[in-house]
């Protein structure tokens, strides 16, 4: 039976990206996003390119119900996930009392319930042949969460402890569950909101092809943790040698839009 690497949120931005990389290494790929024609664009010229199978699905993954969903729709194909990336992943910035609930709420059920979903079942499916790899894309604020950021910084603590925990009980099972932690980066998730805070303009975004490469280095290799760059691996650390009430404040002044 042929293997897939299974992408969601892969129609633009880092996994994307991914889904570049992974091709040009001959892997067969299920893209899922909710922009059909996007992702028929992009079957089409990784197909091309290196001869490589490529499925797509449209799926919202804001209803975690679509997420099992998904998983039955593979299963039914009779498609085998050697590789999960959890990417798909949606934030947005304000003070919380002024936020929509409804997005809140459709961004936990996107960052946290789907995630929850798929890594369950397509978990189950690999610890039964022996191998599997799932990366999840956790965040800089797995690690420090950040006001004006409030649910977003949860759904993404949540992801880091979920995956580590996650690895931990599947230890010796021939699979592994991984956390990505991109700071800062260049794709359509940044609003303008985000751009003019403090902290972006302290840590520029980077390329999502860099956040890409480390991603994929990750999830092909036996390490279950990535921060990327040296800038972002200092700052998850500072929480450890800062008091919490001073650290607070500096977090509130970089998520604000202060001059």
């Amino acid at each position: 039976m042929e293997t897939y690497t299974l992408i969601t949120g892969a129609s633009s931005g880092i996994g994307l990206e991914m889904a570049k990389i992974l091709a040009s290494k001959n892997h067969n790929l299920i893209l899922v996003a909710r922009n059909v024609d996007r992702l028929q664009s992009i079957k089409e010229d990784l197909e091309s390119k290196y001869g490589i199978k490529v499925k797509t699905i449209r799926k919202d993954l804001s209803s975690s119900v679509n997420a099992e969903v998904l998983y039955h729709e593979i299963k039914k194909e009779r498609l085998e996930v050697q590789y999960l990336i959890n990417n798909a992943g949606v934030g947005n910035y304000g003070p919380f009392i002024e936020t929509s609930l409804q997005e809140e709420l459709k961004m936990i059920e996107l960052n946290i319930s789907s995630v929850v979903v798929l890594t369950k079942l397509f978990a189950q499916d690999m610890v039964k042949r022996g191998s599997g790899n799932i990366m999840n894309i956790a965040s800089l604020l797995s690690f420090l969460p950040f006001p004006y950021y409030s649910v977003y910084s949860a759904t993404k603590s949540f992801v880091l402890a979920f995956s580590e925990t996650t690895n931990a009980e599947l230890e010796g099972t021939g699979v592994m569950v991984k956390a990505l932690c991109p700071g800062p980066t260049d794709t359509g998730f940044t609003t303008n909101e985000m751009a003019a805070t403090n902290a972006y303009k302290t840590n520029k975004p980077v390329r999502p092809e860099i956040v890409a490469r480390e991603g994929v280095t990750l999830l092909l290799n036996t390490k279950t943790k990535k921060i990327v760059g040296f800038s972002n691996w200092f700052i998850s650390n500072l929480p450890r040698v800062t008091p919490d009430f001073i650290m607070m404040k500096i977090k509130k002044n970089l998520a604000s839009q202060k001059k």
